[in-house]
């Protein structure tokens, strides 16, 4: 038998297990492919970064709680508040503090930029985050309890708040691993630690200078949450996206900043006396209406001293004084140092930065004060001027002969015709001036002068 035809039965056979591992070559390639095509498509984790760089205050707190909300939403890997502020008012403060610790996403604050400080109110925010870290020459603490206003309160009551806020920077330590001791110690003693101390003192996790570090040093680490729960962080080359102020709160949380408060009170003051005293101009009404009204609202939100405001008001009264009664400039001087020496203490607070500039009150108490000379040389210059009107004023006037005076006649004197009589005869068509008055008829002379007319 001829084996050739058998061997090319066989091929059919051959050619198809070859066909089914060809096929499976192809398709595992092709998973593999896949892979490598999709590996650089895995989500990159996302930090929200909120920047809070003023003093805590119901807008900036909004904003803060607002931003948190946002990254829960997203589901972040986590939230880094980039901290800088002189402190707060307490009730926005614990807002804050809440809003961090029911965040699901873990919260890591930032004392930062370098030169930067965490001071009062500051320091709970700094001590309450998941993770706290402080920036190169930066420093926290300072957070002794202030009344608003610098209002005088028993012994038994400033116990009663000092214990409050001992006890609340204790909890907070306490739950988050913290030195409870040096803690209590910055609300009692008002002590204030460098980021060296703070470190070394147990008060924060550690110290960087950019987000970038803090990415790098914290991914993979373990954390426990205010719950007790543990947490992994996974950030390294997160994404960071700035959550940003609305304009609406922008423009708010500028206002609420002392020397804005105060330029906006005495434009909405000068606004409102030249509406005042000229009735019908509308537009410095208005705008001084609205001025006053947001400086309110600042000042609502500002811890004021009653001494600066009457200070404050006793300057204006005395600008006032000064451009309707001649006292040669004694009321305007008062009025200027007492308007910066109120500016001055308005702002009653121990935080740095939270108040009024000497450049400021400068700037604002002597352009009033020059305004007020201005109007104090007007008025002088009205004392010394003659009077133009009554028997007084037609002294020294002068007028042209309508008839010879011989020695009576008629004179053309300012447009009306008068009688006049001379004490020498003067033809028609003269100059003269009036020397005097006798009765209803004028007492003239002639002018040496023969241009002089009426």
């Amino acid at each position: 038998m001829n084996p050739l035809p058998g061997y090319f039965m066989a091929m059919p056979s051959f050619n198809k297990k070859f066909e089914i591992l060809l096929v499976l070559q192809i398709a595992v390639f092709a998973a593999m492919f896949t892979q490598a095509e999709d590996a650089p498509r895995v989500a990159r984790p996302t930090v929200v970064k909120i920047n809070l760089s003023e003093m805590i205050q119901p807008v900036s707190a909004k904003y803060v709680l607002r931003g948190i909300r946002h990254a829960n939403e997203i589901k972040a890997a986590a939230i880094l508040i980039e901290l800088s502020t002189p402190g707060g008012l307490e009730k926005s403060l614990r807002e804050m503090v809440q809003g961090m610790i029911k965040s699901k996403v873990p919260v890591i604050v930032h004392v930062s930029p370098s030169g930067s400080r965490a001071a009062s109110a500051g320091f709970f925010l700094l001590l309450a985050a998941d993770v706290a870290v402080m920036a190169p020459g930066t420093n926290s603490g300072a957070a002794h309890p202030v009344l608003l206003g610098g209002k005088k309160i028993s012994d038994v009551m400033e116990a009663k708040i000092l214990n409050d806020s001992a006890a609340y920077i204790r909890s907070i330590a306490s739950k988050r691993g913290r030195n409870v001791e040096l803690a209590e110690k910055g609300v009692r003693e008002s002590r204030s630690y460098t980021e060296k101390e703070a470190l070394e003192g147990n008060l924060i996790d550690a110290i960087a200078s950019s987000t970038e570090e803090i990415l790098k040093k914290f991914d993979g680490k373990m954390i426990r949450r205010f719950n007790d729960d543990l947490t992994k962080l996974h950030i390294a080359g997160a994404r960071i996206e700035p959550y940003s102020m609305t304009q609406r709160e922008y423009f708010l949380s500028k206002i609420v900043e002392p020397n804005i408060a105060f330029l906006l009170a005495a434009l909405g003051a000068v606004g409102l006396y030249i509406e005042f005293t000229h009735p019908g101009l509308i537009l410095p009404g208005v705008a001084g209406s609205i001025s006053l009204v947001l400086a309110l609202f600042a000042f609502n939100l500002l811890p004021i001293n009653g001494a600066g405001v009457l200070l404050l008001i006793l300057a204006l009264g005395l600008m006032v004084l000064e451009a309707q009664i001649a006292s040669y400039g004694i009321l305007a001087i008062g009025g200027v140092i007492s308007m910066i020496i109120g500016a001055l203490i308005l702002i009653d607070s121990p935080w740095p930065g939270a108040q009024i500039h000497l450049s400021t009150a400068l700037g604002v108490a002597l352009p009033m004060g020059i305004i007020t000379a201005i109007l104090l040389r007007v008025v002088l210059a009205a004392h010394r001027r003659k009077s133009v009107t009554g028997n007084s004023g037609m002294i020294n006037a002068l007028g042209i002969t309508q008839t010879k005076l011989n020695p009576q006649g008629t004179v053309l004197m300012r447009g009306e015709i008068w009688k006049a009589r001379s004490q020498v005869n003067i033809p028609r068509g003269t100059s003269v001036r009036v020397v005097s008055l006798s009765g209803l008829a004028l007492v003239v002379e002639p002018v040496e002068n023969s241009n002089e007319g009426a």
